[in-house]
C-alpha cells in the first residue's frame, strides 16, 4: 500500500512496517507544511492496529532533515493552525518531537545525511536511530543562529547523553559523525553505509514480526520520559532568544550567504560561523 495525498512525505506500509520518506527539496527543511502533514499522518497510523513499526528515512541522500525553515515564520497560517492543535503545554516544535515518542508503534530513523537542529531533535525522538557511519552527521545547529534548541532537543538530548554531553552539543553546534553520535548514546549505533538498508530493514521486520502483544508491553514497560517541565523551560529559553536582534541578524545573514541551499548546508557550521564574524 502507498499514500501519495502528502507534499512533502512519500508513505508505503508493507507487512506491518511504515515507511515515511521524508521529501521536501531543495534539501530536506522541516518547514509548517512538512509539520503538518507530519502531524496528520502519524495521528492516523497511531490509531492503525496493522501498523507495528515506522521508519523514517530521506529522499536526499545529503540531508536526512537539514533543520527547521529559517523562513517559517513567513506561514503564520499554518503555524496557527499547528498551534491551535497541539497539545498543551509544547510550541509547534516540540509538538512534533513528543508526537514521534509517544506513537505506539516502533520508531525508528534510517540516518544516511545530515540531520542539524529540528532534525536532530526529530532523530533523538525516536525510539531508535541507525547511521551511516561515512555519510551521516547531526548536530544542534541553533547556538550560531543566537538561539538554543526550541523543538525538544535539550531535553531529548540530556536524556540520551547526559548533561555535560548535552552542554557541548548545543553550545559547540558542531556537526558530530555518527560514531562520536553512537558513542555518546545519541543514536544506537553506526553502521557502513552500505550495510544500512539492510540492518535497518531486517531490524524492522523482526521486530513488526513479534508476537501479538510484545510491542505494547514493551512500550508499556520502558514509556517515553514526562519532560512537561523541561519543555516549559527549553520554551522559555528559546523564545527569549528569538525575539532579540541579535538572532534575527544571523537567522537572515545566513539566508543571504547561502542557508537552505545544498552548497550552504553541506558546511551550514562553518557559514553561520562566518556570519557572526
Amino acid at each position: 500500500m502507498t499514500t501519495d495525498v502528502y507534499s512533502t512525505l512519500r508513505v508505503s506500509n508493507e507487512h506491518g512496517v511504515a515507511r515515511i520518506i521524508l521529501d521536501n527539496p531543495p534539501v530536506n527543511v522541516l518547514d509548517a507544511t512538512m509539520m503538518c502533514e507530519l502531524r496528520t499522518l502519524l495521528t492516523a497510523l497511531a490509531d492503525d492496529s496493522t501498523v507495528r513499526v515506522i521508519v523514517f528515512s530521506s529522499a536526499d541522500p545529503e540531508f536526512f532533515l537539514a533543520h527547521v525553515d529559517m523562513r517559517i515564520g513567513e506561514r503564520m497560517d499554518v503555524l496557527q493552525e499547528l498551534a491551535a492543535s497541539a497539545p498543551e503545554d509544547v510550541n509547534v516544535f516540540q509538538a512534533v518531537g513528543e508526537l514521534i515518542r509517544h506513537q505506539p508503534q516502533v520508531t525508528i530513523v534510517k540516518l544516511a545525511g545530515k540531520a542539524r537542529g529540528g532534525g536532530a531533535e526529530f532523530v533523538a525522538a525516536a525510539d531508535m536511530a541507525f547511521a551511516a557511519t561515512e555519510t551521516a552527521g547531526i548536530g544542534q545547529i541553533e547556538a550560531l543562529m543566537g538561539i538554543t534548541p526550541g523543538g525538544g532537543g535539550t531535553q531529548y538530548l540530556r536524556d540520551r547523553v547526559g548533561r555535560n554531553r548535552a552542554l557541548e552539543v548545543v553550545l559547540t553546534a558542531d556537526l558530530f559523525d555518527a560514531e562520536t553520535a553512537a558513542s555518546y548514546g545519541w543514536i544506537n549505533r553506526a553502521l557502513p553505509a552500505d550495510r544500512l538498508d539492510e540492518y535497518v530493514d531486517r531490524v524492522a521486520r523482526d521486530i513488526a514480526a513479534l508476537p501479538d502483544g510484545v510491542i505494547e508491553a514493551a512500550k508499556r514497560a520502558l514509556p517515553a520520559d514526562d519532560f512537561k517541565e523541561g519543555l516549559l523551560r527549553e520554551n522559555d529559553a528559546w523564545a527569549s532568544q528569538i525575539r532579540l536582534p541579535t538572532a534575527q541578524r544571523l537567522i537572515s545573514g545566513g539566508l543571504r550567504d547561502g542557508a537552505q541551499t545544498p552548497a550552504g548546508e553541506r558546511d551550514l557550521e562553518g557559514l553561520m560561523r562566518g556570519v557572526a564574524h
